[in-house]
């Protein structure tokens, strides 16, 4: 699940264009069943859209401390899309969880990079793929969560219990969307190839 990095009418240094904007609109991208969004991107009014990962604050740019840029490297969000399968027929596939697709986790910013499988290991046990997906489709939210329950067991004290809870919370959701298994009226769309 996403969280919002950024918010309305913050400078952000926009990496792909090369200039400094202001965000004018922050934009959830919300599915039927789902507490919270699946990504945010953000309208800087350059004229589309862009992630959390191809801007950077302006406090960063200026060069803060390193610690806070390597936190910048989790700001990843990967992405499950589908993927029409272009050599089976979807009524050839019916005993798949998604007929006449496959899963593609998108890891680059510029959704040419990431993870396949082949055809035919995904026809030989669909189920199992589909789950591997899930999972590697939500591991940077893993890590956050990881990092997030180091840091508050190095400083535990009664305070933080309310912060340990909202990490629970966040984990609960991962470990449901890796483990539930989508209803085909709320799968994702199919991207076209």
């Amino acid at each position: 699940m996403a969280q919002a990095v950024f918010h309305k009418s913050q400078r952000v240094y926009v990496k792909p264009v090369g200039t400094y904007a202001l965000i004018e609109r922050v934009i959830p991208h919300w599915v039927k069943g789902v507490e919270e969004p699946l990504r945010i991107v953000y309208d800087c009014g350059l004229g589309r859209e862009f992630k959390a990962t191809e801007l950077v604050s302006e406090d960063s740019r200026r060069g803060q401390s390193a610690d806070r840029s390597a936190d910048q490297s989790l700001l990843e969000q990967w992405r499950l899309e589908r993927k029409q399968n272009r050599h089976i027929v979807p009524e050839e596939t019916m005993h798949h969880p998604y007929p006449g697709t496959f899963p593609v986790i998108q890891t680059d910013d510029i959704d040419w990079g990431g993870w396949r499988v082949p055809g035919a290991e995904y026809n030989r046990d669909p189920a199992r793929i589909e789950y591997q997906a899930r999972m590697i489709a939500n591991s940077p939210d893993m890590l956050r969560v990881c990092k997030a329950v180091v840091s508050l067991s190095e400083a535990a004290n009664t305070a933080q219990i309310d912060e340990l809870q909202e990490i629970a919370k966040t984990a609960r959701t991962v470990l449901r969307h890796i483990y539930d298994k989508f209803d085909l009226t709320t799968a994702p769309a199919v991207a076209a190839e």
